[in-house]
């Protein structure tokens, strides 16, 4: 495994916190970092966004459903019970509003990055990369709760 260039994870963190202010309302608070295995328990979502170019990697957004709910309801605008099609599509779309963001800042710093499609998955789930360490960034507010961004980004 390679070592992480702090520079490389900023902008995602930076375009996270913008992104649920905007969209969401939401004043959320950078967690400590950690490594982590990118696995999930029964009761998560999460997008999955890889990105390639000058650097390549992936980003898993995981939030348990009942976060999902509540941001989904953030970004409707009305309540939401449980995750179905349209809030679901909401939540993508707040992945690529993340990614779009950090590509954007990628490219501000001489840096050329493209992003894939987004997918959602729900319930237990474990990825395996080869390339690089998951690193774990928790995104707090409203008083704990909590939005885990994962970063893995492949080496030179």
């Amino acid at each position: 495994m390679t070592s992480v260039n702090v520079e490389h994870i900023n902008p995602f963190l930076m375009a996270s916190t913008k992104i649920l202010k905007e969209m969401c309302f939401v004043d959320a608070k950078l967690g400590r970092p950690y490594i982590k295995d990118p696995v999930f328990l029964d009761n998560t979502l999460v997008i999955f966004i890889g990105f390639t170019g000058e650097i390549k990697g992936q980003v898993m957004i995981a939030f348990e459903n009942k976060i999902a709910c509540d941001i989904a309801s953030k970004m409707m605008m009305m309540p939401v019970a449980e995750m179905d099609e349209i809030s679901r599509s909401a939540i993508c779309e707040l992945g690529n509003m993340i990614m779009g963001n950090t590509a954007t800042i990628f490219s501000t710093k001489g840096i050329a990055i493209d992003i894939t499609p987004p997918t959602v998955g729900n319930g237990t789930m474990s990825f395996t990369n080869n390339f690089a360490q998951n690193i774990c960034v928790p995104l707090e507010y409203d008083g704990g709760k909590r939005i885990e961004i994962n970063i893995a980004i492949k080496g030179d």
